[in-house]
């Protein structure tokens, strides 16, 4: 029997192409289990169901190998593990196609270990890309991130009421509405006293 599994890693991104070429290749809609999630977490409740869902001849179906996982060690013990189940993987769109129910020899196993370790190269020079397209925008003074959808009264009557009256953060936000976490997270950093210097202290 042919399993589906797709998977996206944001909301923002759309599961339709991966839906549509699993449809495609024979498998039924309802046996397809999908994630939003990123393969570098453990939390993905539908690759779960599917595994818990699989049994001995099965074969999963999946778009590219990089949506079993990101990680070389993952996928390849991820495809170890379901061998000794009996079940296979076959991908759809990778360069080098997969499908661990053919006798393939070391060029199928070098093919995983390929596509694998290409998308965890990916991955990392997109974070890599990100950090320092983030590190430019902090040095060119512009925001970086969503944009704060706090209210600059509010906040500036939070500055007030740490900086003037001297209230704790606990007390500012029951008055204003905000949680602690956002408050420490907008607020500037406390001004610093100054050590009041006067009488025997002078002499010191």
């Amino acid at each position: 029997m042919l399993v589906g599994y797709a998977r996206v890693s944001t909301t923002h991104q759309d599961l339709a192409r991966q839906l549509d070429a699993l449809a495609k290749a024979g498998v039924d809609e309802a046996k397809t289990f999908a994630d939003t999630k990123s393969g570098s977490t453990m939390d993905r409740p539908g690759w779960e169901a599917l595994l818990a869902f699989v049994r001995e001849g099965d074969t999963i179906v999946v778009y590219s190998l990089d949506r079993v996982g990101r990680s070389v060690l993952s996928v390849l013990q991820t495809i170890a593990d379901l061998r000794a189940r009996g079940i296979g993987i076959k991908t759809l769109a990778d360069p080098l196609p997969v499908d661990t129910t053919t006798e393939g020899g070391a060029l199928a196993e070098l093919a995983i270990v390929l596509l694998t370790l290409f998308a965890q190269m990916e991955l990392t020079f997109n974070r890599e890309r990100a950090a320092h397209a983030r590190a430019v925008a902090q040095s060119q003074g512009r925001q970086v991130g969503r944009p704060s959808v706090v209210d600059p009264k509010v906040l500036a009557y939070a500055l007030h009421l740490r900086d003037v009256d001297g209230s704790l953060m606990s007390e500012i936000a029951t008055l204003t509405g905000l949680s602690r976490a956002t408050l420490y997270r907008h607020l500037p950093p406390r001004p610093e006293l100054a050590p009041t210097v006067t009488g025997v202290e002078a002499t010191r």
